[in-house]
């Protein structure tokens, strides 16, 4: 933390440095470095926070503080910190961050941000069916597939019931009714049907159909990672957001009876019934509830979204409009359940959503999009040439092993040809190969043609963003600037802990030595040597005065005291013996600082007196006593004369004509 609030007040206070113009003059060279006029205001500017009219003495500590940076850095400098290995890592750490925004396309960004939050805004159900397709396959099982997933849209489009034809075709096993593996009981199929979801419950392909197909409407097809869907949409309704309800529920097994069913109805109209008649939802939830878990807290469930529950569970929420207000039984596939609205919490404004949002559309898929926009402005900005006929050539080469993480780019050695060029830079056969080798892994064994085709695009698409990311300092001076920042911000961090900070704590020859000449500046004031008895009752007081003459002449000790008069588990007595400052106690303040025991004092209903010793005159404070402020004086010491000795080390001058002219 320490670390990441001195480069913040670092990047504040001494950067934001612009490109000089020839005709700017120079203001001071410090160890050789010349830092010109308009350098100069820039910083001064940035720094100057509070807006304070520009004067002489203002300029004049600034440069003071200024000088003293650049001479720091140049020490750094000379000490090869930028070549530490841990300086280079936590370097490159900050540059992939400020790096990010320029390998981004921010309308992008917007554009989907905005698109998800609009989505937000509605809940949809829809249906599915899935024909399976690898996203490696080749073209000719592509096609297969989609021709597949036409002939089922005919049916359907023609009027026979979506869910009828998912049980019949879809290879989501979902769809159709099947056996549990767990329990063995027979599961029924849902017919294709996926529930209530949202933005971003889904991969953004198949969010794109939902959301793009009207409600009664069947898709065309879709293709995702997994393969070509259909999906039909059964409703769209505004958002529910966050929701917190309680239940009762009643279990039905999966393989009651069916004789048995009506039992379990009978119990949830019971329960409704006792609702009625004005019972307690929490006494009746403890009655009826088969949720125990829930049962102990009034039948109150963990906060969910729209996706986390059967539609049925959903649309009978829906129904609900004020908090306290509960449905009349509701059957699921679980069960039967009576539902009771504690809490809804509505979408929110874009600003208050915003963050959160954000946040969700980074770590998803459709981020691909603002990454992809950028790479087709690298091609085009670079004149990206590519010669496609260079891939085939690996086919020859790569076999299975690949899929075993076993291939060897040897292989590939008879390949030279040039695969694409970019900028400056060409790239070959051979980077390609030796980019498979490293790369690979094990995994199922897919179509090698379509693999290829998928690694090459990753490989270039990688090469485009590594080629810009290495022209960034060349093309955005704002870039150079804060990267300058950071690189010495983080040696300045390493030299200052060295010379000061970790110094001081670690040197305690130093400290000492320092607090020997200087220990008059950690005086005490005057103190009271006193004792505070803070006694239960009257009683408790009067028994504990009677002991105090024997604390005088030294018969007893005050912990004696405590241990005859404590004698239950609950303290009748405390006592607080100390050295006093002036303001440490309000009664200790109220009192006549001499010898002697007081009368009783009321507070907080307990008798208090107090037994004063003496008072002790100010002396210095020991080490122990006042060690923080005296380390950051040691540290303050350690600093300036660090200071003193850079500034005999290296060479600095100002250009006084130059300065002079700054307040005109």
């Amino acid at each position: 933390m320490k670390r990441v609030i001195f480069l913040s007040l670092i990047c504040i206070g001494f950067f934001g440095i612009t490109k000089a113009q020839v005709s700017d003059p120079v203001l001071l060279n410090v160890a050789g470095e010349n830092i010109t006029k308009s350098e100069f205001l820039n910083v001064y500017k940035k720094n100057n926070v509070k807006g304070e009219v520009m004067d002489k003495k203002s300029l004049e500590d600034y440069l003071d503080l200024y000088i003293n940076f650049k001479l720091k850095v140049k020490e750094a400098e000379e000490q090869k910190l930028d070549t530490f290995t841990s300086f280079k890592t936590e370097l490159s750490g900050y540059r992939k961050q400020l790096a990010q925004p320029y390998l981004t396309d921010k309308e992008v960004d917007d554009d989907l941000l905005k698109e998800a939050y609009d989505r937000a805004q509605w809940d949809i159900r829809a249906s599915h069916i899935l024909i399976k397709v690898d996203k490696n396959a080749p073209p000719e099982d592509t096609l297969i597939a989609l021709k597949k997933i036409l002939k089922i849209r005919d049916r359907i489009i023609k009027g026979e019931a979506f869910d009828k034809v998912a049980k019949e075709t879809s290879e989501d096993p979902s769809a159709r009714d099947r056996e549990d593996p767990t329990s063995k009981t027979s599961v029924k199929g849902n017919g294709g049907d996926l529930g209530y979801f949202s933005v971003l419950d889904m991969i953004y392909p198949f969010e794109n159909g939902a959301y793009n197909t009207k409600v009664g409407e069947v898709s065309m097809p879709i293709r995702t990672d997994y393969g070509y869907h259909l999906i039909k949409v059964t409703s769209k309704q505004p958002a529910m957001g966050k929701v917190v309800v309680a239940h009762i529920f009643v279990s039905v097994p999966k393989d009651a009876k069916p004789e048995d069913l009506a039992g379990f109805k009978t119990k949830i109209d019971e329960a409704y019934a006792k609702l009625q008649k004005g019972e307690k939802y929490e006494d009746v939830v403890n009655i009826y509830s088969d949720d125990k878990g829930s049962a102990a807290k009034g039948g109150v469930l963990p906060g969910f979204g729209v996706n986390r529950m059967v539609p049925e569970f959903i649309e009978a929420i829906e129904k609900l409009k004020n908090a306290g207000d509960y449905t009349q039984p509701v059957q699921t596939i679980y069960g039967w359940h009576i539902i009771k609205l504690v809490e809804r919490k509505p979408i929110k404004s874009f600003d208050d959503e915003k963050a959160q949002l954000k946040s969700r559309v980074l770590k998803d898929s459709r981020s691909n999009k603002s990454v992809e926009s950028v790479i087709a402005r690298i091609k085009k900005e670079y004149n990206f040439k590519e010669y496609a006929q260079t891939l085939q050539d690996f086919n020859a080469v790569v076999d299975t092993s690949i899929f075993e993480g076993k291939w060897d780019a040897q292989k590939a050695q008879g390949l030279t040809k040039t695969m694409f060029t970019l900028g400056n830079k060409t790239v070959t056969q051979n980077d390609f190969a030796q980019n498979l080798a490293s790369k690979q892994s094990k995994r199922p064994i897919t179509n090698i043609p379509a693999y290829l085709i998928d690694r090459y695009k990753i490989f270039a698409d990688d090469f485009c963003k590594t080629y810009e990311d290495g022209r960034l300092e060349e093309k955005y001076p704002d870039f150079k600037s804060l990267m300058k920042e950071y690189r010495d911000g983080i040696m300045l961090f390493e030299l200052t802990d060295k010379k000061v900070w970790s110094k001081a704590i670690q040197d305690t020859t130093g400290l000492k030595e320092y607090y020997e000449k200087h220990k008059n500046n950690y005086m005490w004031d005057e103190r009271l040597d006193a004792s505070i008895y803070s006694c239960k009752n009257a009683d408790i007081a009067k028994s504990t005065r009677k002991l105090l003459n024997d604390v005088e002449k030294g018969k007893l000790t005050e912990n004696d005291v405590l241990t005859k008069i404590n004698t239950d588990s609950i303290p009748a007595l405390k006592i607080e013996h100390k050295l006093f400052s002036k303001k440490d106690n309000p009664i200790i303040d109220s009192l006549k600082w001499t010898k002697g025991v007081t009368g009783d004092i009321l507070k907080d209903n307990k008798v208090i007196f107090v037994s004063v010793q003496k008072t002790v005159a100010p002396e210095p404070k020991q080490i122990k006593e006042a060690k923080g402020l005296i380390t950051a004086d040691y540290q303050n010491y350690l600093e300036k004369d660090w200071i003193e000795q850079l500034r005999k080390k290296y060479t600095y001058t100002v250009n006084k004509d130059i300065f002079d002219s700054l307040l005109k």
